[in-house]
């Protein structure tokens, strides 16, 4: 049974930026605590200020070091940091692998940095449905930005968007890079791209191919966002400067054009259909041991049924 916790006390500390308190309450998110409503409640009116940032791409490009460089150009102007590594899940825990805690060295002894690193746990995107709410907790701790690292998958890296005001997209010389963003659909959700490891060969010409597919898109109109195309050296944190820079262009063109409310909007809508679908499959769970879904496969199978009446059949139910 879970441990019953005094949720204002927890709240007031984390808001303070107490590193504990705000672990106890994104360990509450993810544990699904019977008190998680009752965190969020407390917590929803201190949210809205930070900058979530998405940070993306292949494995092998470099995000952990990016990232780690990011947070010591944001330290320098003074801003608090909250970073989310989502991290592939143990196969035998289901927990997260800390190898992105090894790489950010630099920053655990900083109070005004906070890094999380949490289980994808099988989610298809890296990201798992716990993610939304762990980026409100530290929101609602003070942070000025907050980080989001994925695991590197694929395609469905595209999930990012979904939880970030703006997306960077990392791409490194000689990987095959460019194609593979086009295929990707990666083109379409960065907000600013960075090619880095730019010191080795084929850089520039990364640069150009990314440069010259995001010209093929649909962007002509003079109030829409043009992708800037960047080149850093993350280990040595040169271009870094230039990368925060156009993050700052990027939240005041949001900011002047509704962008920013119309993406938050599309997210706390993302996030109450999760809710409400993880809801109605615990509820459909309930059913499913009873009398309910088992005996309308019965009527499927046996052919006095369609799987589609059955399934009105068990949505009236859970209704």
């Amino acid at each position: 049974m879970a441990r019953q916790m005094n949720v204002p006390t927890l709240v007031e500390q984390a808001r303070a930026g107490a590193p504990r308190a705000v672990a106890r309450l994104i360990s509450m998110v993810e544990d699904a605590h019977p008190q998680l409503r009752e965190v969020m409640t407390a917590l929803a009116p201190h949210t809205g200020r930070a900058h979530i940032i998405g940070i993306t791409g292949s494995p092998g490009v470099g995000k952990s070091t990016s990232t780690s460089a990011l947070v010591t150009a944001l330290r320098k102007r003074g801003q608090r940091v909250g970073i989310l590594a989502v991290d592939p899940s143990s196969p035998f825990s289901g927990g997260a692998l800390l190898g992105d805690r090894i790489r950010m060295n630099d920053h655990v002894l900083d109070p005004e940095v906070y890094i999380r690193s949490m289980a994808s746990r099988g989610h298809l995107g890296g990201l798992s449905w716990t993610t939304p709410q762990a980026l409100r907790v530290l929101d609602a701790a003070g942070c000025d930005v907050v980080l989001v690292e994925t695991v590197g998958v694929g395609q469905s890296e595209v999930e990012i968007a979904g939880l970030a005001d703006t997306t960077i997209v990392l791409l490194a010389p000689g990987m095959g890079d460019g194609i593979q963003a086009a295929k990707a659909g990666i083109l379409e959700i960065g907000d600013v791209f960075v090619v880095n490891k730019a010191d080795r060969d084929g850089a520039d010409n990364t640069v150009r191919d990314i440069r010259h597919m995001i010209s093929l898109g649909d962007r002509t109109e003079p109030h829409l966002w043009r992708p800037p195309v960047l080149k850093t050296v993350a280990s040595r944190g040169e271009g870094v400067d230039e990368v925060v820079e156009a993050l700052d262009k990027h939240w005041a063109w949001m900011t002047e054009h509704g962008v920013l409310r119309k993406r938050r909007l599309r997210r706390a809508a993302d996030e109450i259909e999760a809710i409400v679908i993880k809801t109605l499959r615990e509820r459909m769970g309930d059913l499913r041991g009873g009398h309910g879904i088992e005996d309308h496969a019965a009527l499927v199978v046996d052919g006095t049924a369609s799987a589609y009446t059955a399934a009105d059949d068990v949505v009236a139910s859970l209704t």
